[in-house]
C-alpha cells in the first residue's frame, strides 16, 4: 500500500511539473535528493563502523556479557514465559544491548532471531505470544543510551552540536520504555 502512495506522489509531482512546464525543477530535486541521499549513507556507514567496531571492542573485553548478566533479571522478569536458559533469551538480551548503544540496525538481526525462537515456544503459531508482544513492545521504545543514527544523520547535515540530542534522547526513551512496559503488563493482566 505504502507503495502506491509514494508511486502516486511521484507521478503527480512530475505531471504538475509538466502541465506548468517546469519539468527542469523535478530533474533538479532528483538529483539533489540523490546526492543527499548518498551523503547521508556515507556519514551513516562512518558512524555505524565506528560504534560496530566498539561494540566488538565491547564484546572481546566482555563488556556485553557484564551488561546481559545487567540486564537478565530485568529479562526474566518481562519474560516470565520463556525457559531460564532458552536461546531466546541470549537473542533478546542482545537485542536489548545494541538497542541501549543506539544500533539498531545491528539490533534488528538479533530481534529476529529472538522472535524466531520465541515462535517455536509459541503454541498458537497463528497469534503473537505474550512474549513477542513485549519483545516488539521493547524493541519499539527502547531505552537508548547513544542515539548513533540520529547523531551520523546531524553530523552530515553540519549540525553545530550533533550530539546535543543525547540528554532529550535519553529522557524520551526512559519515558517511552516504561510506558510500553506498564501497557504489556497491563494487557498481560487483563488477557490472563
Amino acid at each position: 500500500m505504502v507503495n502506491f502512495i509514494w508511486l502516486f506522489f511521484i507521478v503527480a509531482g512530475f505531471l504538475a511539473a509538466a502541465f506548468q512546464g517546469k519539468i527542469e525543477v523535478v530533474t533538479e530535486a532528483l538529483f539533489e535528493g540523490a546526492k543527499n541521499g548518498v551523503t547521508v549513507c556515507f556519514g551513516l556507514i562512518s558512524i555505524m563502523v565506528f560504534w560496530l567496531g566498539i561494540m566488538r571492542i565491547a564484546e572481546e573485553a566482555g563488556m556485553l556479557k557484564k551488561m546481559a548478566a545487567l540486564l537478565r533479571p530485568l529479562v526474566r522478569f518481562l519474560f516470565p514465559s520463556v525457559p531460564k536458559d532458552h536461546p531466546a533469551i541470549g537473542y533478546i538480551m542482545s537485542n536489548m544491548s545494541a538497542n541501549i548503544l543506539g544500533l539498531g540496525n545491528a539490533a534488528t538481526p538479533m530481534g529476529i532471531k529472538a522472535m524466531q525462537e520465541l515462535q517455536q515456544l509459541n503454541p498458537d503459531k497463528d497469534r503473537a505470544s505474550p512474549a513477542m508482544c513485549t519483545l516488539l513492545a521493547l524493541n519499539t521504545a527502547s531505552i537508548t543510551l547513544i542515539p548513533t543514527t540520529l547523531i551520523a544523520i546531524r553530523m552530515s547535515f553540519n549540525s553545530a552540536n550533533p550530539a546535543e540530542i543525547v540528554g532529550t534522547t535519553l529522557i524520551a526513551t526512559f519515558i517511552s520504555t516504561f510506558a510500553a512496559i506498564l501497557v504489556d503488563k497491563w494487557y498481560r493482566k487483563r488477557n490472563a
